[in-house]
């Protein structure tokens, strides 16, 4: 497996773990409010492989960390669209680090796969709006059923997870805030994230806006009933 970039040290990806990120690149979503577009876009991802980090760079950078390093996050892109994702995960277990993979859940055999196999520590699934509005906001690549099919299979693992959702304004209206609060019924953890405009895959979202801290927070009170646990990430 080829690395679009490795972060070395966060205190923020993984709770409560002090942790490293390997990013892979390409994803099988087109979300247009995305800030990566370099590591999505084929075109964008033939121009870069050259800068690639290779694996065995990143298992030597990996074993240096040992005792310095509690968890490794795998993102992305989207890193479930790797056959040798297995693989990968199991190398990083066997140097001792916990392991968290962030994933869109639109591959749910392979998550199914990784929480089976008890190769992930921690999973956390975008959940980007409702099952109905997924294409419009994602591309066609996706599979509405496989969305549903990812979070009905965290709720149910065992494994520690959580949920999260970017808000925007001109996309999370209060008809498809009502329908995500369905599917998240009984999940353990929700976190609403503030949307930054700006570098966005699609230039139309640049000029989107955030909810403001009023306007999330009453949005998080209407999760709560549904949800053990509803936090606010800015």
């Amino acid at each position: 497996m080829k690395l679009s970039a490795i972060q070395k040290f966060t205190i923020l990806d993984y709770p409560n773990k002090v942790a490293c990120i390997a990013f892979t690149p390409g994803c099988n979503m087109r979300c247009g409010f995305c800030h990566n577009p370099e590591f999505v876009l084929p075109e964008k991802i033939r121009e870069l492989d050259g800068n690639f980090i290779a694996e065995e760079t990143f298992f030597r950078f990996l074993d240096q960390r040992r005792g310095l390093l509690e968890g490794v996050v795998v993102s992305g892109g989207e890193p479930t669209i790797w056959q040798d994702l297995p693989e990968f995960f199991g190398k990083i277990k066997a140097l001792g680090f916990l392991t968290k993979l962030d994933t869109n859940g639109n591959h749910p055999e392979m998550l199914e796969q990784l929480l089976r196999e008890k190769l992930v520590d921690y999973v956390a699934m975008d959940v980007k709006t409702s099952l109905a509005q997924y294409p419009k906001l994602v591309g066609g690549g996706v599979k509405c059923n496989n969305i549903a099919e990812s979070m009905e299979l965290l709720k149910s693992s065992g494994t520690p997870y959580e949920f999260r959702t970017t808000l925007i304004k001109e996309v999370h209206n209060e008809e498809v805030l009502g329908d995500m609060k369905q599917m998240l019924a009984g999940a353990e953890k929700f976190f609403l994230q503030t949307f930054r405009p700006g570098h966005t895959l699609n230039s139309v979202f640049a000029t989107y806006h955030p909810f403001s801290s009023e306007e999330t927070d009453r949005i998080a009170q209407t999760f709560q009933k549904e949800v053990a646990s509803v936090s606010i990430r800015n």
